[in-house]
């Protein structure tokens, strides 16, 4: 067997939850491969909505396991926090969720390095959640971190006020008032009172070597998902640069934050909205500031299920999907929210960039420059609420001219159209 991955092809919020949601009865294991808890994946259904930050999206079904991989930073309080909000809806993750011994830890000092930061760039931000992601990687990469297989050494509590005093010494270069700074509303005393403890009680989780673990899976024909959480122009390498998160998150990543080696990815499912959003700063060519742009958003409720920060929202843009499907090697895609744009008499699919006055169909390192503008194609919208269609005999030819113009431009089937939030209002294309 080989594993299958999910990921996202835009600026994230792509609606890569609800997929592996959706796509899970069809896998044993479902994985986490990158990220963190800035991550947000929501999932609705029996007219419940559930977001996720660090465990991976096929939880709600029982019979399948999901792993919390080797590349995936935790934040224990969150996670605890998580696990206890599933309880709370008879979601016993308990028997179905394994974590990765190797999996880096986040500290709540690195929670208030995230914010000192931030606060020091003034209007150069990056938009960080300040969950403390940036720098839990720097230390991973320093080789100074701390992992979650390190809770259960004799010396753990010495190394982390070992590694909380750099963090400290740190913040005070940017004369950064500590205690005037809350996290997740508590002090930062009082948060690292629960951090200890959530730390202690992940104690009681099956803690495994998931490299092994999955490795031998694949040996015994286990069918394997791996998702991912942010999207593809949001990699540390390939994304707009300095405006991404701090680890890579495409295809690739797979390979590194599970512990398989590249022949066995198999089906690389490419995750896009009929439309495009990204949170917080940077280039955006085709970002509509207009009644557009705040249609898109009140239509598609674009706010950040991890900051409920408002999303920036604007036109699909081909060129940057053309370079994710590029950079992943996608064999398939899914479009998602394209409900969304249910009542727009036109819409617009930026095809081209005008690069000082030369037309470019492609994504260049000059993105984050203002000399580069969009050069639109118009279509007729369908005007009418598609969300209780079944399947694509359903459409009308305008909805269906839409899709079919972005599969024969960038040349890879779309085999699943998700047309509302539920996990039911979804059509899978032979």
């Amino acid at each position: 067997m080989k594993v299958d991955v999910l990921l996202g092809l835009q600026w994230g919020d792509e609606g890569k939850g609800k997929i592996v949601d959706v796509l899970t009865p069809k896998y044993d294991i479902i994985t986490r491969f990158q990220g963190g808890p800035n991550a947000g994946h929501t999932i609705e259904f029996n007219g419940e909505k559930h977001i996720l930050h660090t465990i991976p999206s096929g939880i709600f079904h029982k019979d399948t396991i999901n792993i919390i991989g080797n590349g995936v930073i935790i934040d224990p309080y969150i996670l605890i926090n998580e696990i206890n909000n599933l309880k709370k809806k008879n979601v016993d993750a308990t028997n179905n969720l394994l974590i990765s011994k190797k999996a880096h830890l986040i500290l709540p000092s690195h929670r208030l390095l995230d914010a000192a930061y931030e606060s020091s760039k003034g209007k150069l931000k990056i938009g960080s959640t300040l969950k403390g992601i940036g720098p839990a990687y720097t230390d991973k990469i320093s080789r100074i971190g701390l992992r979650i297989g390190d809770i259960n050494s004799k010396l753990f509590y010495e190394k982390y006020l070992s590694l909380k005093k750099k963090h400290l010494q740190l913040i005070d270069l940017y004369n950064f008032n500590i205690n005037e700074h809350l996290i997740d509303g508590l002090p930062f005393s009082q948060y690292e009172e629960q951090w200890l403890e959530a730390a202690k009680t992940i104690n009681s989780f099956q803690l495994i070597d998931s490299e092994h673990y999955i490795n031998q899976s694949l040996k015994s024909n286990k069918s394997i998902l791996a998702e991912g959480a942010q999207g593809t122009l949001l990699d540390i390498d390939f994304g707009s640069y300095p405006f991404v998160t701090s680890s890579n998150t495409t295809a690739s990543a797979v390979c590194n934050g599970l512990g398989i080696p590249p022949n066995k990815i198999n089906n690389v499912f490419g995750v896009f909205k009929a439309y495009c959003t990204r949170v917080g700063s940077g280039p955006f060519p085709t970002e509509l500031n207009d009644e557009y742009g705040q249609k898109l958003r009140d239509e598609g409720k674009e706010y950040g299920s991890t900051t409920g920060r408002p999303r920036r929202c604007g036109w699909m843009d081909l060129p940057a999907l053309k370079y994710s499907i590029m950079l992943n090697g996608i064999t398939q895609l899914v479009i998602s929210k394209i409900d969304v744009l249910n009542f727009f008499k036109t819409i617009n699919i930026c095809t081209h960039y005008d690069l000082n006055g030369e037309k470019i169909d492609y994504m260049p390192f000059e993105i984050s420059s203002e000399i580069i503008s969009p050069i639109y194609k118009e279509f007729k919208g369908w005007y009418s609420d598609i969300s209780k269609f079944n399947s694509i005999d359903d459409f009308c030819p305008e909805l269906f001219n839409y899709i079919k113009y972005i599969e024969e431009e960038i040349n890879v089937p779309i085999s699943v159209i998700s047309t509302g939030p539920d996990r039911t209002q979804t059509i899978f294309i032979k």
